[in-house]
Parts: C-alpha cells; structure tokens; sequence
C-alpha cells in the first residue's frame, strides 16, 4: 500500500493556558494542504523501516512511524511490516509531517489487516503519539483545542484562493517554542473569524518569540504581504510561513525569494 501523508498550516494559533499535565491548553484552525510525504507499507518476514529523501534530525527516539506500529500492536495482533518513509515536506517546519506520517501509518496498518478500528479509536491512538497526530486520521479543516487532540470539523469556505509556503530551512523544536510563549487566556473564537473571514483574528502567538529569536522568518512574512497576500502568518511553531492571496492575483515572486518556496499554488480556504 503507497499513502500520501499532507502537510498542514495553522490558521490562527492562540495560546490560552499553561495545564497541570505540561501541556498548554491552545486553540487553532489546522488544514490540510497538497504538500506530501510518500509512505510505502508492506508486509514482511520482520518489521524495517527505512527513510529516504529530506534528512531527519538525529536522536534517541524511534521515528514516529515506528512508535505507530509499536502502540498499535499493543492494542491488536497484526504481521510484521516493511516500511518506506520517502521525507518530502520539511522538518522542524511547522506543517506537521511527522504528525502525518504517524497517522497514516495506523490508518495504513488498520486497513491492510482489516484491524476494524473505528475513526474515534485511531483518534485516541493518535493522541499518544502527538498533539497533531489526531487531526491527520480525517484531515479537511478542523477547529482543535484542548491541547490540540480535541477536533470539530469545520466546513470549508469554498472560496478558491492561491496559497503561498514558504520554509527558511530553519529546524525549530515545538517544545522550545513553547517555552517561549506565555499563555494569555484570550479566546478569538477562530471559527467565526475564518468563516467572515476576518483575518485580523487569526493570529498566532508562536510569532512575536520566534521573530524575535529569528527576525529571517519575520522577513519573509513581510515578503509575502508585499506580494499582496490578504493573509500571511507563522504555521504552528514556524519555522514555515503561508500567504493566502486571491485566486485571480498575479503574484510575482522575485528570484531570490523562490528558494523558499515550498508550495504555490491552488488552494480552496
């Protein structure tokens, strides 16, 4: 089985309290955009994983996918697998590619084995392994809080606009980032604000500390709202910055900006 695991954005991202368990209690719109991972799973004589493509940082802790498989055959029996990781969306970035490759490798392993676990038991399982995890087993536009493994589907907006990535190749941790931040406890009830399209409100508190730590990734926010994006903003933790432009804008990004560019193109908002 060949799965294509997303990328996401955050629109908007407030962050509302410091919880007693160290997580912090945050708000966000997270959407899916048509940015990819290649995930190749098989079965085999013994489980491998192998990745290939965008270099992933060293460390102590087994690759997220393979943490999937452990959790998932604690829960249910199933062969040994063969997995091939081809990396494509940046790391450290803030478009959740490891969350994504994570949850597919469930979804993948739940529907090859005919395992039967229901969207809401995959949800849960998720959440072990990552905040974001959750929000890839149905992907679209979902509204997340609590610390981001509670989900509401949202509707799209249907407005077809042009979206502009754009990563800097700066590795930022998430745990970090968070260390930076201080809760604020003010509620912009995203939902609305996307739906009148009010994007004023869709803020991220990531921004202000990360800018700070790397005026670079401010640059290229400001880039892009010289390009005339009606939105740009920091996804998630950064180091990844988006613009939402109109569909019918002429969008002229200067030679030395294209390096950036992760994806430019069509997007329905």
């Amino acid at each position: 089985m060949i799965l294509y695991p997303p990328a996401k954005i955050n629109l908007g991202l407030n962050i509302l309290a410091k919880r007693p368990d160290g997580y912090h209690e945050i708000e966000t719109i997270i959407s899916e955009i048509p940015v990819f991972d290649i995930l190749e799973i098989t079965q085999s004589q013994q489980d491998v994983f192998i990745q290939s493509g965008l270099i992933l940082p060293k460390d102590e802790q087994p690759n997220l996918c393979q943490r999937a498989i452990s959790l998932l055959r604690d829960l249910v029996d199933f062969p040994k697998v063969h997995i091939h990781l081809l990396k494509q969306i940046p790391v450290g970035a803030g478009l959740g590619g490891g969350s994504s490759d994570a949850s597919y490798t469930l979804k993948g392993l739940n529907s090859i084995f005919g395992l039967g676990l229901t969207i809401n038991q995959l949800e849960n399982l998720a959440a072990k392994l990552g905040s974001d995890c959750p929000f890839f087993i149905q992907g679209g536009t979902q509204f997340a809080f609590g610390r981001g493994e509670q989900l509401q589907l949202l509707q799209k907006l249907n407005q077809k606009v042009q979206l502009v990535v754009c990563n800097p190749n700066i590795h930022l941790s998430t745990k970090n980032a968070y260390a930076l931040v201080k809760a604020h406890g003010n509620n912009n009830n995203l939902p609305e604000a996307m739906a009148k399209k009010r994007y004023e409100k869709l803020t991220n508190d990531f921004e202000a500390p990360i800018f700070n730590l790397h005026p670079s990734i401010e640059i290229i926010k400001n880039q892009l709202i010289e390009l005339g994006a009606v939105h740009a903003s920091l996804s998630g933790s950064g180091s990844s910055v988006y613009g939402i432009f109109e569909e019918d804008q002429k969008i002229n990004i200067p030679s030395e900006f294209e390096r950036y560019v992760v994806y430019n193109g069509a997007w329905q908002l």
